[in-house]
């Protein structure tokens, strides 16, 4: 098996739905799903039956909550040579798995390869990705990665976990920063880490509106941020620097008379603050 892709679900249909169709149009094939269900229901059991005759479908049940406990669930039933992390709601472009699968045939060196996201018009989503090519450090892994666009050898992922108190769902206020805690591990124990802005999983943009649901995300994704960067001991002029971004976008939203966009900044603002401290 080349590829295991782990896949927590918990709350939606429609968008594994969407995600499995991306999977039948995949010119690569030699990979399974494994969906970490963590739904009280049968809403999947339909869905996913339907895929079995197209390609290996392992369906875990985790009545625990947590994306990160999920991923780790899925990690202890890996086949796949490399192993990779979607998102329930993002979708794969068709050659994704095919360019993946060079990439490592051909840098047999490299641990793991991340990607950028893209909404549906190939704009960054969810973060200020990078956009020039190269490997991954402490400093840079904040906008040369996220979850579901990490691919890693499985070999690799033998050494490590995700924190099962970081993310959404963990019970924690740290809503997010596992997957930065993750290859931040993996680069302590000397993992070579490569960014490349080509491979791209298409995820929607959450943000714009900036309601009140973004600024309770904002807040909690600050505080995984914030969190991840004390527990790394990230020197002071970082936290400055992480803290100092969204404090001049509140700034400059409130003299531009754009109040729910200042909310929203002030929130990623404060959660930082929170994690940190």
């Amino acid at each position: 098996m080349r590829f295991s892709l782990v896949m927590p679900t918990l709350g939606r249909v429609e968008e594994p739905a969407r995600f499995l169709a991306s999977l039948r149009e995949q010119r690569f094939r030699d990979f399974e799903l494994i969906v970490v269900d963590q739904n009280p229901d049968e809403r999947l059991r339909p869905l996913l039956a339907a895929c079995r005759d197209e390609f290996p479908v392992l369906h875990l049940r985790l009545r625990e909550s947590g994306a990160s406990r999920a991923r780790n669930a899925g990690l202890e039933r890996c086949r796949g040579e490399i192993v990779a992390f979607p998102d329930d709601d993002c979708r794969y472009p068709a050659g994704l798995l095919e360019h993946v699968s060079g990439f490592f045939a051909g840098n047999p060196g490299i641990d793991v390869l991340c990607g950028r996201l893209v909404d549906d018009e190939g704009r960054s989503s969810i973060l200020d990705f990078d956009l020039e090519a190269g490997l991954v450090d402490a400093s840079n892994v904040w906008v040369r990665s996220i979850e579901s666009t990490i691919f890693v050898r499985r070999g690799a992922t033998r050494r490590v976990w995700f924190d099962e108190n970081l993310g959404k769902g963990a019970g924690t206020p740290w809503g997010s920063g596992e997957g930065t805690d993750y290859l931040l591990k993996l680069l302590e124990l000397g993992s070579l880490i490569y960014y490349d802005p080509d491979v791209n999983v298409i995820h929607p943009s959450p943000v714009p509106p900036y309601d009140r649901r973004a600024c309770r995300r904002a807040y909690s994704y600050g505080c995984g941020m914030g969190r991840v960067l004390r527990k790394y001991k990230y020197p002071v002029r970082s936290r400055i620097s992480y803290l100092s971004g969204p404090a001049a976008e509140a700034v400059r939203s409130l003299a531009g008379l754009r109040p729910d966009r200042a909310g929203y900044y002030w929130n990623v603002f404060r959660g930082r603050l929170r994690g940190m401290l």
